[in-house]
């Protein structure tokens, strides 16, 4: 009964200008994640891109999160609002931590697996930009809702298999040498498979409300 009265209130569609806005600097986040991945003299430099869009984000997630509290209708549960923006936030914040390490052990070369894994990641935040304007409409979206976040959790599938990869060349790579460099590139993939485990709970998030709308 309650969802059939929502139906015909008024929706705070400000909402999905702000998702769109985060989205869209996730996506240019994790763009300059992949100029860090190229390496080279300009990784500082795109270091400070990605600590810069991550600031970008908490300044939208505030404003989601004030909405929240300001505004009488939502378009979905005010919960559900919360972790989505949340869940968005945190993998854009995971992609600054992969720039702080970057910058901390003062890496410019890096292995193809986390290349290969930079670009997936650019393909899930553009998953994600593509998801949220379907929300407005959840009820005609449902399918290809479903098709985007079954993506998602294949492609953090997909960055697990790379960190394997990975771990197992640095290992036989660095067996025989400079255990710090092992250690390194270690600490590199387990903070990529962790932006790509924080794309995978946005898929939940999205999932968990497409659920609870039809």
């Amino acid at each position: 009964m309650m969802r059939w009265f929502r139906a015909f209130l008024p929706k705070e569609e400000r909402f999905f200008d702000l998702f769109d806005r985060h989205a869209q600097t996730v996506i240019q986040g994790s763009i300059a994640l992949q100029g860090v991945l190229n390496g080279g003299e300009e990784t500082p430099v795109f270091c400070q891109r990605v600590n810069q869009f991550e600031n970008d984000a908490d300044n939208i997630t505030r404003e989601v999160l004030t909405a929240v509290r300001r505004t009488f209708i939502t378009p979905f549960d005010r919960g559900d609002i919360k972790n989505l923006i949340t869940s968005m936030d945190d993998a854009i914040d995971q992609m600054q931590q992969t720039a702080k390490a970057v910058m901390l052990f003062e890496v410019r070369t890096f292995e193809p697996p986390m290349r290969e894994i930079g670009a997936l990641l650019i393909e899930c935040a553009n998953l994600v930009g593509r998801a949220l304007p379907l929300m407005q409409e959840i009820g005609k979206n449902v399918a290809m809702l479903t098709a985007i976040t079954e993506e998602l959790t294949k492609l953090e599938g997909r960055v697990d298999d790379l960190q394997d990869i990975g771990l197992k060349e640095l290992f036989l790579k660095h067996r025989d040498g400079n255990a710090m460099d092992f250690i390194v590139g270690a600490e590199i993939y387990d903070h990529l498979e962790k932006v790509a485990d924080r794309f995978d709970d946005v898929a939940n998030e999205i999932n968990s409300i497409v659920i609870e709308q039809v």
